[in-house]
């Protein structure tokens, strides 16, 4: 790794520790029910800032590599969409309190964050050492996008989670939310709280999606700067767009099949990359067709049943009523 490379990853570095810095220490120093408007205006900022790291790497570093990022961006952006129908889940699973998920959702994206690096530098070391794991991450897309297309949508169940099942096995779980507490010590013993459950949940949730996602920006480019600076920005507006798009996450039912054709794209062109080598610009177009035509043909076509909106289920939460049908997450008295 060259010295300019080295300053431009902690350069970077700091901007994340100064942005979430910003935002855990003053924005989300208060629980509170996120609005619609505060949702729109952070998006705005989080693409805004994506779109400006673009520009920059345009003049530094040329057209390819930003045609690059893009691309990573825009696919990382997309899977986010299905990241956000889990969450809504997790969050009616477990009746998180609409004032509590701006800070779940904050925390999961530092969490999120370290195992996205975790992965791509363990991705990119294993590419450069064994070249042949291309073809496999290949093969592994393809598959991914054909499971996505034949993925019914089901209920989120927490506490089917190993994760959870083991937190669970080894520490009592309170009746009800402590506040912004995770644990509770009470007759000197220590019990985690639903929220503690809920962050696990969405942690490991997000592995899952990370071990789907991160092969398809490998698709895009083996360097591993543009692959954690696409996923990074995604990520970092993730928790934005979910308070954006959850009250319609439903109308959105169409885009798993563009994203699983889009990662099939993707697949194939890692799969055959030493056969046939795609320019960038086409890639990016056949991805932006794709999943534009999947979007347009979501709103177009309103579902033909009444799923219950995720509006209810992130503000209606917050008065922790109980609805038909709701999963629970079985829990421990405290004694």
């Amino acid at each position: 790794m060259g010295e300019t490379s080295l300053f431009l990853w902690l350069g970077f570095a700091a901007f994340i520790l100064a942005m979430l810095a910003l935002d855990l220490g003053v924005f989300s120093r208060r629980a509170h029910e996120v609005s619609y408007r505060e949702a729109a205006i952070w998006s705005a900022i989080w693409i805004g800032l994506a779109l400006l790291f673009n520009l920059g790497l345009y003049l530094w570093r040329g057209q390819e590599v930003a045609l690059q990022f893009f691309t990573g961006y825009l696919i990382e952006k997309t899977l986010s969409v299905d990241n956000i129908f889990v969450f809504v889940l997790i969050f009616a699973a477990l009746a998180v309190p609409s004032s509590l998920q701006r800070r779940l959702l904050s925390l999961g994206v530092i969490g999120a964050l370290v195992m996205r690096a975790i992965l791509i530098f363990a991705g990119a070391a294993l590419i450069e050492r064994f070249h042949w794991i291309v073809y496999l991450f290949g093969v592994f897309l393809i598959i991914t996008g054909v499971r996505f297309f034949f993925q019914r949508e089901k209920e989120a169940e927490p506490e089917k989670n190993p994760i959870v099942r083991l937190a669970r096995r080894f520490f009592p779980v309170t009746p009800g939310y402590e506040g912004e507490r995770f644990v509770v010590q009470r007759d000197g013993r220590l019990f985690i709280t639903p929220l503690l459950i809920a962050l696990l949940a969405v942690e490991s949730a997000d592995l899952i999606f990370a071990l789907d996602s991160i092969p398809a920006i490998f698709a895009i480019t083996q360097d591993p700067f543009i692959v954690f600076t696409s996923n990074a920005f995604a990520i970092l507006g993730l928790r934005a767009l979910y308070f954006l798009l959850a009250g319609s996450i439903t109308r959105l039912r169409y885009l798993k099949y563009g994203l699983a054709a889009a990662l099939v794209f993707v697949g194939l062109k890692m799969t055959f990359s030493d056969v046939l080598h795609l320019p960038i610009a086409l890639s990016l177009g056949v991805i932006i067709v794709i999943l534009g035509a999947a979007t347009i043909f979501s709103l177009a076509h309103k579902p033909a049943d009444h799923a219950t909106d995720a509006a209810e289920i992130i503000h209606g939460a917050a008065a922790g009523e109980e609805r038909p049908g709701q999963p629970s997450l079985p829990r421990e008295h405290p004694r």
